[in-house]
Order: structure tokens, then sequence, then C-alpha cells
């Protein structure tokens, strides 16, 4: 695990952006939406007021696995997938730093698949930023679990014949407490959402549309493009009433049979349309609008579900904490040995 070096900071003086800033040189293919992401990040941190010393970046294996190098934080490359079990580690034994995983959509939703939903069905306070381009990037544009049925790559001549993951929807369904979407490229609504996340006392889980200019480009164009944002993009707000468009002309209403349906606002009124309600205990209002924009369309963005709930962290700290205790910090061989142990061959 990688120190931060060392800078001017104290408990006495105000963080910086330079106070996260790695001196390793950034290497992203040019145009990478991770370069935005990192500057956001970066820029967002001393806000918090938590030093590069109690800052910890885990990462899996891809584009996004870089990231823990660019940041001037304890870090870690972990290998492929395991990004969330080792944060749920670390996290666990060191409740005083805040946590972050860093993961592509192959990394998690694939090899990784099982530690990202067992990492928010624990509710361990860990912070995932899932990068989504629906690529595999780093090995050249095969297809990745995000990737559009019908989708054509290296590894899919004759298009994709299988349904791709949608992150979000399978987050809700394993439990996650907080669930977020945003964009790149927005200087606004990114930083928004990290805020947000890092606020949160549990598992939080944010997915970030990211552009991949090589392998995947403009995949988000609908979304990101300022002549079409307006039209494509519905910005969830808790307690507001869902509605969007370049005149904010189109909502969202729940129908009689529980399905979400995106219709001119004229149709229905504006008593007519659904209110957003992030903090629902009950998801399958989150989980509804995470399934809206699939296939394209008009997308959400924002906080779908923030609905904390009493964490086993604690119970699980003291556990370590008594184990600690009665095997003491040098007898690893007494703590090895502690259950049932056998020989081989003796």
């Amino acid at each position: 695990m990688t120190p931060p070096i060392a800078t001017k900071t104290n408990g006495a003086t105000a963080l910086t952006k330079a106070d996260f800033q790695s001196p390793a040189e950034t290497r992203w293919c040019p145009g990478c939406g991770d370069y935005a992401i990192l500057a956001a990040m970066q820029g967002f941190l001393p806000e918090l007021g938590i030093p590069p010393e109690r800052t910890v970046f885990i990462s899996g294996i891809g584009c996004a696995g870089r990231f823990s190098y660019y940041m001037n934080t304890y870090g870690m490359h972990g290998i492929h997938g395991r990004a969330p079990a080792l944060a749920t580690g670390l996290a666990a034994a060191r409740p005083d730093l805040a946590v972050w995983v860093v993961s592509g959509d192959g990394d998690a939703l694939s090899i990784g698949g099982n530690h990202l939903i067992h990492a928010l069905r624990r509710d361990v306070p860990i912070k995932i930023l899932l990068f989504n381009n629906r690529i595999y990037g780093l090995t050249k544009g095969q297809a990745s679990p995000t990737s559009e049925l019908g989708k054509v790559t290296k590894s899919t001549p004759f298009g994709l014949t299988d349904a791709p993951f949608n992150p979000l929807s399978l987050a809700l369904g394993a439990g996650a407490t907080f669930v977020a979407r945003t964009l790149d490229t927005d200087k606004r609504h990114l930083p928004a959402m990290l805020r947000a996340a890092a606020a949160h006392p549990g598992a939080a889980l944010v997915e970030i549309y990211q552009n991949c200019p090589v392998f995947n480009d403009n995949a988000f164009d609908e979304l990101t493009d300022k002549q079409t944002h307006d039209a494509n993009v519905i910005s969830l707000e808790h307690g507001e009433p869902i509605r969007f468009g370049t005149e904010r002309e189109r909502g969202v209403v729940r129908n009689s049979d529980g399905e979400l349906e995106v219709v001119e606002i004229e149709s229905v009124g504006e008593e007519g349309l659904l209110r957003h309600d992030a903090h629902r205990e009950d998801p399958s209002l989150a989980f509804a609008l995470s399934r809206l924009g699939e296939g394209g369309g008009a997308t959400p963005i924002g906080i779908f579900r923030a609905a904390p709930r009493a964490s086993a962290t604690p119970q699980l700290v003291e556990e370590l904490r008594s184990a600690h205790a009665s095997f003491g910090v040098s007898d690893l061989a007494a703590l090895l040995q502690a259950g049932d142990t056998w020989s081989v061959g003796a």
C-alpha cells in the first residue's frame, strides 16, 4: 500500500486540491473521461477536511485501476475484481479511514460481481465509484457486462447476444442503501454525487457514465452533448416532481400497474407527476427508476436511493478488537492455530 507524499498540511491548515495530487504522470488516452473524474475528486476532497494520510483509494484491474496512483493518498492496486473485498477488510479494521473504491464495469461486474454485491449487502462504510464505459478498454475493446445487446466488438464480431447488466438495479437488488448515477463531464453534478456519497454512513455506489474515446466513443452523447442533454437527462431531486425536457415539458408518471412511464406533462398535469423520494425504505421506486433509459431514451441521473440503516460494522470492528486483544500483536502463529488445525504427512 503506497503512502501519500508529505504535504505542507496539518490539522490547522486548510486542505487544497494540490494536497491530493500525486506527482505521478497521469496516463490515460487523450479524451478519456477518467481525467474529468480525477479532477473532480481531487477538487472535492479538500471539502471533507480529511487529510491524505487518512484517505485510501483501492482499485482493481482496468483503465480505472490507475486512479490510485494519481491520488496523493494511501492506495492499493488490487487484483481483478477484488477491490470491494480489500476495502471491506480495511474499513472494518480501520474505521478511522475514508475508504474509496475505484472500479470499471468489467472489473466490478464480471469477475468482481460477487465481491461488489456482498460489500453493498453488508453496508460497510466504503464509497464505490463504478466507471461505466460499456467496454473493456485496457484489453482493447472487448464487450463488457454492460455492453449493449447486439454490440459488435472484438470479442462479439456477430453482435452481443447477452443482455447487459444494469449496475444500479443490481445494487438495489443487493440491498444497497445509497445508489446514484452521474456523468463524467458534468462539472456540477459529479462533485455533488461524490459529496452525497461521502456523507452517507454506509456503503455507497456511484455509477459514472464515462467515455472511452478509443473503443466506445460517443456512447453517452445523448446525455452529455449540450444540444441533447436537456431532452434526454432526467434529473432526480428528492421531494420534487420528476420532470425534464428542453422546456421541462416532459415528466415521469406511475401507471396503475406500477410501471413508470415518460409522458408529456400537458397530458397528465403537474399534479399527475411522480414525486421522487430517495429516502424511502422500500427500494422498489428506486429500482423502477433504474430501469428507465435501458436501450436508449431519457435516462435518470442523480440519487436514486439514500436510505441509511443500522450498520453491523461497529460489531465487526469490536469482534476484531477482541480477537486482537486475545492473541496479541506479535503472536501470529497462535492466531493461525486458534481454530481447528491438523497436520498432513506427519
